[in-house]
């Protein structure tokens, strides 16, 4: 019988103050608000019934909370490759704050001074799906929005500029796949989906 492929599920860390607000958060280590952690311990009732062969945690404390908060902290491990996308001068900042002295800058495209360019993006990325690809079962991915959207959008071959397509909200989770079971045919099988606020 074929081995089942791994099903990855792609976990995006509850409400902080800075996502609620809209500031670019990479480096800067906030907590869940109140809200991000009632969604978190709600995203976990819908995962309960899931087994995990791996748990893959952000080292930032958003993320390692609302997998705390989902009931799966005890199996976790931390991986550095799911930190979000370091914003450099942007971090705290928000697009709207960014655009007036540069109207036609586009994360996805550009990249932050002295940040993460989409090429290291890109290629932190397609670290870890070379990692992924050869696990079995259910994994479980504890990560952030800009970073989730590359990781879904390299998944599947696209340029990091598609992940802007891609929208992932707080306290949501996404499937990862393949489809027909076939290493060839990498899938979304579902996205951001809510924790059934």
């Amino acid at each position: 019988m074929q081995n089942m492929l791994p099903r990855i599920y792609l976990i995006r860390h509850g409400e902080t103050e800075w996502s609620l607000s809209g500031q670019h958060t990479s480096r800067t280590d906030i907590p869940l608000t109140e809200q991000g952690e009632q969604d978190a311990r709600k995203l976990g009732e819908r995962l309960r019934d899931l087994n995990f062969s791996q748990v893959f945690s952000s080292p930032r404390q958003r993320a390692r909370r609302t997998c705390e908060l989902t009931g799966l902290a005890q199996v976790a491990e931390i991986e550095p490759d799911l930190a979000e996308w370091d914003y450099g001068d942007y971090e705290g900042k928000r697009s709207a704050d960014i655009l007036p002295a540069r109207p036609d800058w586009n994360l996805f495209r550009d990249g932050c001074p002295r940040g993460e360019t989409p090429a290291q993006i890109s290629d932190r990325a397609d670290r870890l799906i070379v990692r992924l690809r050869v696990l079995d079962g259910n994994v479980a991915l504890f990560s952030h929005s800009h970073f989730g959207r590359v990781l879904a959008a390299r998944w599947i071959g696209l340029p990091v500029s598609e992940a802007q397509h891609f929208l992932l909200d707080t306290a949501s989770f996404s499937i990862l796949g393949y489809e027909h079971n076939l290493a060839d045919s990498p899938v979304i099988a579902l996205w951001n989906a809510d924790s059934g606020r």
